[in-house]
């Protein structure tokens, strides 16, 4: 009976505080808002807004002319101070290999589900049931989840593991861009919507609401471990094919394998799990991971020093005893005369001004931008971004993204803070990664 009458109270002093507010006849705002501090979020690194130089800080070395010189400014944003680690990717597998096992299960047991929330309504769909343990030893859940698991016939030694062919992450985004332009939007007049969107598949469906513009991917999540092997002709790294994603001895080394749509995948679920764990606690859940905009990445690998051509400010792959300063192809293919073979546990270099690690070097980076040769000559100077939604029939010059930073196999060229490169978005490399920003709330 107290919680009632309590939250009565509530109510009665908002209603007055209301009242009083529109009756003093003064502009004073809605009031009861707070002042929202954000919080440092955990192994990120803040960025300040500003202005810089984006383009080559040397010449053009190769003559492909992409990287024209421009001055653009950059809104404040937070950033990963490492690329993500085998095992922060490793937290977004099992994530979805669980999460489909309690969807498996809630099919056929009812406490892997919740149907009705705290105040007793019912919700449809039911949502997963985290707080309860998977009992393994129960043989009605190893029935229902066996179809998870790899047949008998392409097990290796009879060993039972989980199909990761399987592992179908289903994700939702919000089409801000076709839900922006002027022919998309509500008419007040008639009362709908006129417009068309092309969805993921290519199809043109007409708006009927604002759900219209929600749409809807499936991405299998686990890394393409043998692109170890399909990178290098005539190269012998099936130990790194069969061991770095999961083994412990490369937690700490960084993700490869995956294709752009698998980083912006694991960025969507990323922003889930925090928003989640806050709206849980009584707290806002606003915040949104996603891939840098190149600018972004371009503006936070210089430090704040403008016109430099590496992270580190200086001209030189070396610094002033000797060592290099970065994992990439030194000299003529001399791989481990850097300290890394391939790659290199993240954290390993010094970082720069801002520091971030690894921004030069060890692997290249997904940013969320399609790639076109002029895009620096048509884009805004303002947060420059140019995106191209790539369908499945469309030629693979659609389905280029922009990487930067170059890699443990690359050149020194590659790991200049101006160079462009690009790889296709259904493409996995054992020498691209990525790592995650979050825009600030607020300008600083």
């Amino acid at each position: 009976m107290k919680k009632p009458a309590s939250l009565g109270i509530v109510i009665a002093l908002l209603i007055i505080n209301g009242c009083s507010n529109y009756k003093s006849g003064e502009l004073t705002g809605v009031p009861g808002r707070t002042k929202y501090f954000e919080p440092d979020p955990f192994g990120m690194v803040f960025i300040p807004q500003g202005s810089f130089t984006m383009g080559q800080s040397d010449q053009d070395v190769s003559w492909a002319q992409t990287t024209f010189s421009k001055t653009v400014s950059v809104d404040a944003f937070w950033m990963d101070e490492t690329e993500i680690t085998n095992n922060e990717y490793r937290q977004f597998v099992y994530w979805v290999k669980d999460s489909i096992m309690r969807r498996m299960l809630g099919e056929q047991i009812d406490d892997y589900v919740v149907s009705e929330d705290e105040f007793g309504n019912p919700i449809d769909p039911p949502a997963l049931n985290w707080d309860i343990k998977i009992d393994f030893r129960d043989e009605e859940v190893n029935e229902i989840l066996s179809e998870l698991y790899l047949s008998d016939q392409e097990r290796f030694f009879n060993k039972k593991e989980i199909d990761t062919r399987k592992l179908t992450y289903e994700y939702f985004w919000i089409d801000l861009k076709q839900a922006a332009k002027k022919s998309n939007r509500y008419n007040f007049q008639t009362k709908q919507y006129e417009g068309y969107i092309i969805n993921n598949d290519g199809e043109r469906i007409e708006i009927k609401d604002r759900s219209s513009f929600v749409i809807r991917d499936l991405v299998n999540v686990y890394p393409d471990t043998l692109c170890w092997i399909s990178d290098f002709t005539y190269s012998y790294n099936e130990p790194l094919a069969t061991m770095y994603f999961w083994h412990p001895s490369y937690d700490n080394y960084p993700v490869v394998g995956v294709t752009w749509k698998q980083a912006s995948a694991f960025s969507i679920w990323r922003t889930q799990l925090l928003n989640s764990a806050l709206n849980s606690s009584g707290q806002p859940g606003v915040h949104e991971y996603r891939l840098p905009i190149e600018t972004e990445w371009e503006y936070a690998a210089r430090g704040g020093l403008d016109h430099s051509m590496y992270p580190w400010g200086g001209y030189y792959t070396r610094n002033k005893e000797g060592c290099f300063l970065a994992n990439f192809k030194p000299l003529r293919g001399n791989y481990a005369d850097d300290g890394g073979l391939t790659t290199a546990a993240v954290g390993t270099y010094q970082p720069n001004e801002f520091g971030l690690y690894d921004m030069a070097g060890n692997v290249a980076e997904w940013t969320s931008n399609a790639y076109d040769e002029s895009a620096y000559m048509f884009s805004h100077d303002m947060n420059p971004d140019y995106k191209y939604n790539a369908l499945p029939d469309d030629p693979p010059v659609l389905k280029r993204k922009v990487i930067r930073g170059g890699s443990w196999k690359d050149i020194g060229y590659y790991l200049q803070n101006g160079t462009r490169s690009y790889e296709y978005q259904d493409t996995a490399k054992s020498f691209i990664g990525f790592r995650c920003v979050r825009s600030y709330l607020g300008s600083n």
